[in-house]
């Protein structure tokens, strides 16, 4: 490449924390029209990860996309952590990715070698996932934006939705929190490459391992960790299911540095309109406040919030300490109080 670019420098939020706040997009979609069909089991009503239309008693088809703008500097790691994290949703749904096509928006002044590597980057993601990329969409763009739209495969039987807990299921959480708080951080250029590397470790890594470790188990609900963070998704599970969901902030996992920056401060947008989302409906926390900032943090790629029956969590968190990033368990499912959301 004839430049170096510092591609989180060309857009104001970065990764997930650009994501439209959760209150805003409730209210626009509520508008809409509502859309009927006995093979949709999925649609907008409970804001799952996915779309699900069945295609016969044993098959559905999955239907997902997401794109954002650069959450790293180095394109073909931006291109890797954008496809995983489109890829995340298939998986949030217990299906398996088939085709992915690119989500492209670049500026035309821009060396296209960096283009190149983005594509790349989302290229070697969709094959590890063992889907095909089969073409995409590309625009110009002063400030560049990446992503895909997948499509996958599930057995209707086997579906995992973002509600359906029970009471008395555990919580368990597949990658550290505080992705968006570590990317202010390295926006602001303040933290160490070993921070930076664990963040996009955790990134760049797709939720397809901890999928098919949990498939073997009872799941209940499942979501993956986005832009709405731990809290956002927590309460559409909680709402979804009709329970309270408990989340214990001493046993989440949480990235290096991280309980450090939000203490500073150093908390980003997204994180402030997941709060006021979930403050309109009402929660309750006894958190120490940074604890709770990184609850709120908007996450990029991040891992999957699981619903397990209690008598499987022990087994189940063994077979997860395979995989290469922490996993735990965070919290509980009760019946229904006054607030959907508890966070101690």
């Amino acid at each position: 490449m004839t430049e170096k670019i510092r591609l989180t420098k060309l857009a104001p939020n970065c990764g997930c924390a650009a994501k439209v706040g959760p209150g805003t997009l409730a209210g626009v979609l509520s508008r809409l029209p509502k859309f009927e069909d006995p093979n949709l089991l999925v649609g907008t009503e409970t804001s799952d990860d996915a779309a699900v239309y069945r295609i016969s008693d044993d098959l559905a088809l999955i239907q997902t996309l997401d794109f954002f703008t650069p959450v790293a500097d180095d394109p073909y790691t931006f291109g890797q952590v954008a496809a995983a994290n489109a890829l995340s949703d298939v998986y949030a749904m217990g299906g398996e990715p088939k085709t992915a096509l690119n989500i492209v928006a670049f500026p035309n002044c821009m060396d296209t070698e960096i283009l190149g590597e983005i594509l790349r980057g989302g290229a070697d993601k969709v094959l590890e996932a063992g889907a095909v990329l089969a073409g995409g969409h590309t625009i110009q763009d002063d400030t560049p934006k990446y992503g895909l739209s997948v499509t996958g495969f599930v057995n209707p039987k086997n579906l995992w939705k973002n509600y359906g807990a029970l009471t008395g299921d555990v919580l368990i959480l597949t990658k550290p929190l505080g992705a968006g708080i570590m990317n202010t951080a390295i926006k602001a250029e303040m933290a160490s490459e070993e921070e930076t590397a664990e963040v996009l470790r955790s990134m760049t890594c797709l939720n397809k391992y901890a999928c098919e470790i949990m498939k073997q188990y009872r799941v209940h609900a499942c979501t993956d960790v986005t832009g709405f963070g731990l809290g956002g998704h927590s309460l559409e599970m909680a709402q979804g299911s009709n329970k309270t969901l408990v989340i214990h902030t001493d046993q989440l996992p949480v990235m290096n540095g991280v309980r450090e920056y939000a203490s500073m401060g150093l908390i980003p947008a997204g994180a402030y309109r997941n709060r006021a989302h979930v403050e309109s409906t009402g929660y309750l926390s006894t958190a120490e406040l940074c604890m709770e900032d990184i609850v709120f943090d908007p996450q990029t790629s991040g891992g999957l919030l699981l619903a397990v029956h209690p008598e499987d969590a022990s087994k189940a968190m063994e077979a997860l300490s395979s995989l290469p990033l922490p996993c735990a368990i965070i919290g509980e499912v009760i019946d229904r109080g006054e607030h959907a959301l508890v966070i101690r």
